[in-house]
C-alpha cells in the first residue's frame, strides 16, 4: 500500500502545498484550501468498465431531439433570454443582488407552470412555507399544482422529489442548502459543489428542468466554487437598481440559445411584471425641446432602446469645477468634455458639469459618446435640439466620429419612434455634428447661433 503523507490543495483552482494556508496561493480565494490526503508511490490503475445497450456510443445523426425542445415558460421576456424558454432535464442558475427580485421572478415562472397543469415544487431553504404562501398571495402566484417546502437538507430535497414527482424543480437558493455526504457547513465550496452535481444528475436522469438561486459576493461574482458555473447548463444574472423598478435579466452563459438577449421588467407592489417594449421608459419628452438634452440609441443584447441623455452647465468660482455623473462613466465623460473643449472651441474649465440619463439605466457602450457629447454642447450653448433629432457615434480624441455596430439596427428603431433626423458618423467630425443639432430647424444666420459659436 502507498503510504499517505500530509497535502492540502485548493476546492477552488486546485493548488497544492505541503502545508495548510487560510488563503491560496493561486487564485487568491481565503478557506478553500483543505486536507487532500493524497497518496504517493504507487498509482493506481481503472478498469474499464463494459458498456451494454443503450449506453453504447452511436452516431450524432441518431439522436433525438425532440425531448430537448423548448418549453415557454408564459414569461415571454424570460423565454427570450432563455432562447424560446426551459429544456427538458436543463439546470438554470439565476444570480443577482440580494433584494433585486430573484425569488419573485421565479415565483411568477412557478406560478405559471402550475397554471399550466405542470406539478411544481418549489424549494425554500431561506423561507418558511407560511413566508412564502404570503408572497404568492401578494403576487397572485397560489395555484394548486405549485408545492412548496421548506427544507435545507439535501437528502430531504431527494425524497420530497421522489413523494412530489414535479415536473419543474424551483431551489432558492443553492448556497443555502447542505448535504451529509460533504463536510462543512452550508455555503462552503465543497458543499456548493456536492449539492449542485447531486442536482444536476438528478435533473438529467429524470429530464426534471430545475432552476437554481444563486447569491453574489461583494464584487458581483457568483458565490462558491467557479465549477458551478462550469456544472450548470445556463447561468442568468438578474441586474437592477434599488432606486428604481426596472430590472434586467442577461444570460452569461447558455447551451440552448443566444447569449446577447436581455429580459426587462418591472418591480410593482404585486410583483414583477414584464416591459415588452421599453422604448418610454428612458425618455422625458415634453412639448417644447428643452436645451442639455439628447436622444441616443443603445443596444441591451439584440434590442435597440432609446435613452435620453441630459446635461446641465453652470458657472462655478471654484478652483476645481465638479464632474457629476449617474448611469454614465465619469472618466468617460471627463474625455468627452476634453475633445469639446479642445476640437469645438467650448470653454468648460470655469463650469460645473452634471450628465444622467433618464430612467436609471446605464450606459456603457461607445455609442452613447455623440449623444453625451450634443448633450453638453446644448446645456452650454443653451440652445434645445429637436425631439425629431436622435444621435449614436463614437468620438476619438482627435475629434472624429466613429460608426457603431448594429448602426441599421439602430436607424431603423429611431424610424420607428419617430426620430427623422440621425446625427451620426456621417456628420464626420464633432464640430459638424454640433453645428448640424443644434441649427436643426432653425435658420443657420440666427444672431443666437453666431453668438453661440463665435
Amino acid at each position: 500500500m502507498a503510504k499517505l503523507v500530509s497535502s492540502f490543495r485548493c476546492t477552488e483552482c486546485g493548488w497544492t502545498t505541503p502545508k495548510w494556508a487560510g488563503r491560496c496561493g493561486e487564485c487568491q480565494q481565503w478557506g478553500t484550501v483543505q486536507d487532500a490526503g493524497q497518496s504517493a508511490g504507487i498509482i493506481r490503475t481503472l478498469k474499464a468498465t463494459p458498456v451494454v445497450g443503450d449506453g453504447i456510443a452511436r452516431p450524432i445523426t441518431h439522436a433525438q431531439t425532440d425531448a430537448a425542445e423548448h418549453w415557454p415558460t408564459g414569461i415571454n421576456e424570460f423565454d427570450r433570454v432563455l432562447g424560446g424558454g426551459i429544456v427538458p432535464g436543463s439546470v438554470i442558475l439565476l444570480s443577482g443582488e440580494p433584494g433585486v427580485g430573484k425569488s419573485t421572478l421565479l415565483l411568477e415562472v412557478a406560478s405559471m407552470a402550475a397554471a399550466a397543469k405542470s406539478r411544481v415544487l418549489y424549494v425554500s431553504a431561506e423561507e418558511s412555507v407560511n413566508q412564502v404562501r404570503l408572497r404568492a398571495e401578494r403576487t397572485n402566484a397560489l395555484q394548486e399544482e405549485l408545492y412548496i417546502a421548506a427544507e435545507t437538507d439535501l437528502g430531504t430535497i431527494l425524497g420530497q422529489i421522489d413523494a412530489i414527482k414535479p415536473d419543474l424543480l424551483i431551489v432558492d437558493s443553492v448556497q443555502t442548502v447542505s448535504s451529509a455526504l460533504s463536510e462543512g457547513s452550508a455555503g462552503m465550496p465543497s458543499q456548493v459543489r456536492e449539492v449542485a452535481s447531486t442536482l444536476i444528475r438528478v435533473a438529467k436522469d429524470r429530464d426534471l428542468p430545475v432552476l437554481l438561486v444563486g447569491h453574489v459576493t461583494k464584487d458581483g461574482s457568483i458565490a462558491g466554487p467557479r465549477v458551478l458555473e462550469h456544472l450548470v447548463d445556463v447561468v442568468c444574472q438578474f441586474e437592477g437598481d434599488r432606486q428604481t423598478s426596472l430590472r434586467f435579466v442577461r444570460a452569461l452563459k447558455n447551451r440552448f440559445g443566444p447569449t446577447d438577449e436581455v429580459g426587462c421588467f418591472t418591480m410593482t407592489g404585486e410583483g414583477i411584471e414584464e416591459v415588452p417594449d421599453p422604448s418610454g421608459l428612458f425618455l422625458s419628452r415634453g412639448a417644447e425641446p428643452v436645451y442639455g438634452t439628447c436622444v441616443t440609441i443603445t443596444m441591451e443584447g439584440r434590442r435597440a432602446m432609446p435613452v435620453e441623455v441630459q446635461a446641465l452647465v453652470t458657472k462655478t468660482s471654484a478652483p476645481n469645477p465638479r464632474r457629476v455623473t449617474s448611469g454614465i462613466d465619469a472618466s468617460r465623460v471627463a474625455m468627452l468634455l476634453a475633445v469639446l473643449q479642445e476640437r469645438v472651441n467650448m470653454d468648460l474649465s470655469g463650469m460645473d458639469v452634471y450628465v444622467s440619463t433618464v430612467g436609471g439605466i446605464r450606459l456603457t457602450e461607445p455609442a452613447a459618446d455623440l449623444a453625451i457629447a450634443l448633450a453638453i454642447a446644448s446645456a452650454m450653448t443653451s440652445l434645445p435640439i429637436g425631439h425629431e433629432v436622435v444621435a449614436f457615434g463614437e468620438i476619438s480624441l482627435a475629434g472624429e466620429i466613429r460608426g457603431t455596430s448594429a448602426a441599421k439596427q439602430r436607424a431603423n428603431e429611431a424610424k420607428r419612434l419617430g426620430f427623422s433626423t440621425h446625427v451620426d458618423a456621417a456628420s464626420g467630425s464633432i464640430q459638424a455634428a454640433v453645428a448640424y443639432a443644434l441649427t436643426t430647424g432653425r435658420d443657420p444666420r440666427d444672431a443666437e447661433l453666431d453668438e453661440a459659436f463665435r
